[in-house]
């Protein structure tokens, strides 16, 4: 299983990115994914996660910022980030779980500049 994620950068606060992560080598469309996120010096925390049913949750930091969306078709997993601020950057990572196995991707690093 390969989950690459990609789309990070920099950016100034306020404006917006789309995060994307490729899945592989999985059962995409029976798979729970999410995204999390780690700031230096802080612990890795849940930022979004979309269901096989297309149930989502936000951390309480980005509800009406983030939206996470996926593409089945794809094996795409999507975090479309706007409204930007300087406590959002952190590396980004993509997450997939499916019948009890875990799977992380590499990261990607989203840098918001004040």
């Amino acid at each position: 299983v390969q989950l690459q994620a990609f789309g990070g950068g920099l950016v100034q606060a306020g404006g917006s990115l789309r995060l994307s992560c490729a899945a592989s080598g999985i059962i995409f469309s029976s798979t729970s994914v999410a995204w999390y996120r780690q700031a230096p010096g802080k612990q890795r925390e849940l930022v979004a996660s979309i269901t096989k049913i297309i149930s989502t949750k936000y951390a309480n930091s980005v509800k009406g910022r983030f939206t996470i969306s996926r593409d089945n078709a794809k094996k795409t997993l999507y975090l479309q980030m706007n409204s930007l601020k300087p406590e959002d950057t952190a590396v980004y990572y993509c997450y997939a779980e499916r019948i009890g196995n875990k799977y992380w991707g590499q990261g990607t690093l989203v840098t918001v500049s004040s």
